[in-house]
């Protein structure tokens, strides 16, 4: 059975960093998070997932992370391809950085926000921005909540499988 970490995975700021990847073995010490439905005690219902990413490996790793959940996940890596992609996918969550290329996240976020398909759906920023005129600015384009990298994968978890703010 393969089971994860709690701090399995630690995205670093900016995509020319890339990510690093924690791996332990069954026998290590310390907690670990199982990803299979009997272990989350069913909590968490699987989810439509848009990832939203500029690094390409990074969001490779964060969406195999999500399927191995339970979540059905579609990536894209700038924002005029996520908006291209909403119409047919009609995501539940949306996990959105804020530096893409084409077009901020900030303005992906206002565009997401006007549309049916995605107008109601969790919007997370995922982000290297963490100031707090970077948080603000978050919630005024319409995120409901603002993550600066690195983030747990227990953290975002936690927000996908609850309500939207």
């Amino acid at each position: 059975m393969l089971h994860f970490p709690n701090h399995l995975i630690k995205v670093v700021q900016g995509s020319e960093h890339g990510f690093v990847l924690l791996l332990r073995g069954d026998d290590a010490p310390g907690n670990h998070m199982n990803t299979t439905a009997e272990a989350s005690g069913g909590a968490a219902q699987g989810r439509r997932i848009l990832l939203v990413d500029d690094s390409v490996d990074a969001a490779l790793a964060m969406s195999m992370l999500l399927e191995a959940l339970g979540h059905e996940v579609r990536t894209e890596h700038d924002g005029p391809r996520a908006l291209a992609s909403i119409d047919d996918f009609k995501p539940d969550v949306i996990v959105l950085d804020i530096g893409l290329p084409g077009m901020s996240g900030f303005d992906v976020a206002r565009e997401l926000r006007k549309r049916d398909a995605t107008n109601n759906a969790l919007l997370l920023a995922l982000t290297g921005w963490g100031s707090d005129a970077d948080r603000q600015s978050a919630l005024d384009a319409g995120f409901d909540h603002h993550l600066t990298k690195p983030v747990t994968i227990a953290d975002l978890e936690a927000l996908i499988a609850g309500p939207r703010a």
